[in-house]
């Protein structure tokens, strides 16, 4: 039987976890879920009750980082985990802070002892940060790697907070790597639609 993967379309943990899958070629079962209405077969299988959650046969990966990594291990064509040891440190740095100055900033009403102008001000100021970085399209080279994908799905949910205020004031690198990565054939097809997963559904092969 395939690794089965439970996904939520829009979920930025959930698209880099199928970035990876699809770029490993390995196949998994794509079981895609309603956030409102979970099935209990996910609730059984994932610890957390979160997406992504992988079922493979040697146990559940429960984070989407793990299984990017999972995926990669067991091919790694493109070569996503050639880069340096700094880009583990990026990707450290992106979930912790960066993601936390984007959720203050998206849900502002969620949090209203925290200023969402702040907030927003402190995740410019890491992408910005990132501009020399930046000087061949991709944060390691002229190709992506593993960085670029683990973070790029959380810079396209927060640059889609307010996409015309962040198209002012991202910088001119910054703004072609998102957007480099919007328009690419390879976010597309990780973003298809797939109806809700119901028990009895013919699997649905991602890879």
């Amino acid at each position: 039987m395939l690794p089965i993967l439970y996904s939520f379309r829009r979920c930025p943990y959930a698209i880099r976890a199928r970035l990876a899958i699809a770029s490993s070629g390995v196949q998994v079962e794509l079981r895609e879920i309603l956030l409102r209405d979970k099935p209990q077969a996910f609730l059984d299988a994932s610890p957390t009750a979160t997406v992504p959650c992988l079922v493979t046969a040697k146990g559940v990966l429960d984070e989407s980082y793990d299984i990017m990594r999972w995926a990669l291990a067991q091919n790694d064509p493109e070569g996503l985990c050639d880069m340096p040891d700094a880009g583990f440190d990026l990707i450290e740095s992106f979930d912790g802070p960066f993601k936390r100055a984007l959720d203050l900033t998206k849900y502002a009403v969620r949090h209203p002892d925290s200023d969402p102008e702040v907030t927003r001000a402190e995740a410019m100021a890491m992408l910005t940060g990132l501009e020399a970085q930046l000087a061949n399209g991709w944060l390691y080279g002229r190709t992506p790697t593993l960085a670029d994908f683990a973070t790029l799905p959380f810079v396209r949910q927060f640059a889609m907070i307010d996409k015309p205020r962040f198209d002012t004031q991202a910088t001119p690198r910054i703004s072609a790597w998102l957007e480099t990565f919007l328009a690419s054939d390879r976010l597309a097809d990780v973003m298809q639609k797939y109806p809700p997963w119901q028990t009895g559904d013919t699997p649905t092969v991602f890879r």
